[in-house]
């Protein structure tokens, strides 16, 4: 289904049959790097994570991670979309694409009209966003997208340090660190 449209960039949501794609992504050493290890190592494992993470997320609050693909040929370069976990106060924004699609302002593309989704159709109160502290280029995003820095933590059942960031919406909302 799709979610979402830019000029260059279509969202949709994720399915079983975007496994091999995912299993890629989520084994460049970008990700490995900065988001983690999933253990996600087959097929098989791709489609189970799809299942469990990003299609039961969807159905469950009606937003999830999206594949995020080039609308003139379709062809899949990342995921972008919003995550429901229990180590955050409230929803964040996820993105990460494959490296071959850097530089290109297609993060940014598909993470704003996220972000504007969350805020204008969802009407989220609030919108979180997390990077390892040493991802310059993700830190420097949030930044952009308008999420104010809140603190460095480690997250609940987390090793390594997490930068937080935060964008209130609407009246009534806080401005982070206040």
């Amino acid at each position: 289904m799709i979610v979402l449209e830019t000029s260059r960039l279509v969202l949709r949501t994720l399915d079983t049959d975007d496994a091999q794609f995912y299993l890629e992504l989520v084994n460049e050493p970008s990700w490995l790097e900065h988001i983690g290890d999933k253990g996600v190592r087959t097929i098989e494992d791709a489609r189970a994570h799809i299942l469990a993470g990003p299609m039961q997320l969807q159905r469950r609050l009606g937003y999830s991670l999206y594949l995020v693909a080039r609308r003139a040929d379709g062809v899949p370069m990342g995921l972008c979309g919003l995550i429901r976990r229990d180590t955050l106060p409230d929803t964040d924004i996820g993105y990460a694409l494959r490296p071959a699609y850097w530089g290109q302002g297609y993060a940014y593309e598909a993470a704003a009209a996220v972000l504007a989704h969350a805020r204008d159709t969802l009407r989220l109160p609030q919108l979180y966003g997390i990077t390892s502290p040493g991802n310059g280029p993700s830190n420097a995003m949030l930044k952009k997208l308008g999420l104010r820095f809140v603190e460095e933590t480690r997250l609940a059942g987390e090793t390594r340090l997490t930068n937080v960031y935060r964008i209130g919406f609407g009246l009534g909302s806080v401005p982070a660190g206040d």
